[in-house]
């Protein structure tokens, strides 16, 4: 291990898959320990996993960094966005924890928008009109078909506040991950008290939200841990958030993330009100906004498709007409819970490579199509494109977004933004500073840019026709009863 020139900090990213761990010098920025272990994920048309797989694979990173975890001074752990994590009064998990990619609660988030007053009265209470991935839907869900297991809850979490309460023993929560849920405010910044009485959900049960800077508790020493009692534990908050920390973002800047989930947003001195439910108006971590759209299928579902035509996933072909929309899961961007993959102008000379490319473009085409919406109407559509996650890496995902966007492209060679803005959180209670402020110091959003190329048009405009035509499908869906 490297000397560090400062305080050693901890940043978690306790993802959909994985949990990993990076030990950070604070001062510098160096990473001098990580570690990773991987989470059990259902299949089938739920997505639950055991919340204590979470801290295990937490324990288990942790122990491969060795005595720097140890010397730590501060952790924050970010987490994956919108999970119900049910307790009961001993603090164990009810049941398997309903993840942000189960649309199960889809006819639940119907009612609910029209038991509110509709989209609009949605969006300008919470910021948000809540879909199948929203933490309020889920619980109405859980209330309906698992009664018995609502009744034996006595503590609500989100998958982050459930790994920082095992750290400190209290149940907090931050503005970010909490603005998520569909029961947090976005006007009065607390909990709705009407909402939550719409879904039956007792606010004794939610986590405190703790503030932009202020400490969450201290590592507690009833666990096997390598922290020092005492060590500081920060706020944490959801990995969205915690990658605009991670790279610093200032207002206006456009990022696309490329995981299991895709997502575009920015951070912006505005609040977020879209009654098309196209753009969430999520809280940031800082005190500012950070408005958001995410698909459901981004790279699992490419490589999904790669992986039936026997292709390894750069193996694109150009020259396609074909267009593939990989909605596998259902989709959240555009709002079709129920639908499944579609395939429209095969023709038999038509290649492998060429469907792949296909699935790249249907996969971008949902993101890009909400950029323009996340992005404040003053914001320079010159910017470059930060394009960050698993695919980041990949050069067909580069390509592709290049060519559909027609902007520059910057790819951080920074890796695990979620973690280092983490780590940059916890660095922030060492020193006073803005976490973002941290991260800029640590230049983590520095890397190669691509040109801008021309905007490919012709395919954006086809995708989007055949969405148009085959919206009526698309909403009916293929899945049983």
């Amino acid at each position: 291990m490297s000397a560090a020139e400062g305080p050693l900090v901890v940043g978690v990213d306790s993802s959909t898959q994985s949990t990993k761990v990076l030990v950070v010098d604070a001062a510098t920025g160096q990473v001098v320990a990580s570690g990773q272990a991987p989470h059990t994920v259902s299949s089938g048309d739920g997505r639950e996993s055991d919340p204590r797989q979470w801290w295990d694979a937490l324990c288990e990173a942790l122990h491969q960094c060795g005595e720097a975890a140890h010397e730590a001074a501060a952790v924050s752990i970010a987490g994956q966005q919108h999970g119900l994590v049910t307790l009961d009064a001993q603090g164990a998990p009810v049941r398997p924890a309903l993840l942000w990619n189960d649309v199960r609660s889809a006819p639940q988030a119907r009612r609910l928008v029209e038991e509110l007053g509709g989209s609009k009265a949605w969006a300008e209470r919470t910021g948000s009109v809540p879909g199948a991935s929203f933490t309020v839907t889920k619980w109405a869900w859980l209330a309906e078909h698992e009664p018995e297991a609502a009744r034996s809850t006595a503590a609500v979490r989100l998958p982050h506040d459930y790994l920082t309460q095992h750290l400190t023993g209290e149940g907090t929560t931050d503005r970010g991950d909490a603005s998520g849920t569909g029961w947090w405010a976005s006007t009065t910044e607390a909990y709705d008290e009407e909402i939550l009485a719409l879904v039956g959900l007792d606010p004794a049960l939610l986590p405190r939200v703790v503030r932009p800077g202020e400490v969450a508790g201290t590592v507690r020493d009833s666990h096997d841990l390598p922290f020092s009692k005492g060590t500081l534990v920060a706020a944490g908050t959801g990995d969205n958030a915690a990658a605009a920390l991670g790279l610093g973002l200032r207002p206006g800047t456009p990022v696309l993330s490329l995981g299991t989930s895709g997502t575009v947003y920015a951070v912006s001195r505005h609040r977020t009100a879209d009654p098309s439910g196209t753009v969430a108006g999520f809280a940031d971590a800082r005190g500012d906004w950070l408005p958001l759209a995410c698909t459901l299928n981004c790279t699992l579902a490419v490589d999904r498709v790669a992986a039936l035509l026997g292709l390894d996933r750069e193996a694109v072909e150009p020259g396609t007409s074909v267009t593939l929309l990989p909605y596998l899961d259902g989709e959240r961007t555009p709002n079709l819970p129920n639908a499944s993959g579609l395939l429209h102008g095969l023709r038999h000379d038509t290649t492998a490579g060429q469907l792949l490319q296909a699935a790249y473009d249907g996969a971008v085409h949902a993101l890009l199509g909400a950029l323009d919406l996340v992005l404040d109407q003053d914001a320079d559509r010159t910017t470059p494109l930060l394009l960050i996650g698993g695919g980041a890496r990949g050069t067909a995902w580069q390509q592709t977004v290049r060519r559909l966007s027609g902007r520059p492209v910057l790819i951080p060679e920074a890796r695990e933004l979620v973690a280092l803005g983490a780590a940059a959180q916890a660095a922030g209670l060492l020193t006073g500073e803005d976490p973002a402020a941290v991260a800029r110091r640590w230049r983590t959003a520095d890397g190669p840019v691509l040109e801008a190329v021309d905007r490919d048009e012709a395919t954006l405009n086809r995708i989007s026709g055949v969405l148009s035509d085959a919206a009526p499908l698309l909403e009916r869906g293929t899945r049983t009863p």
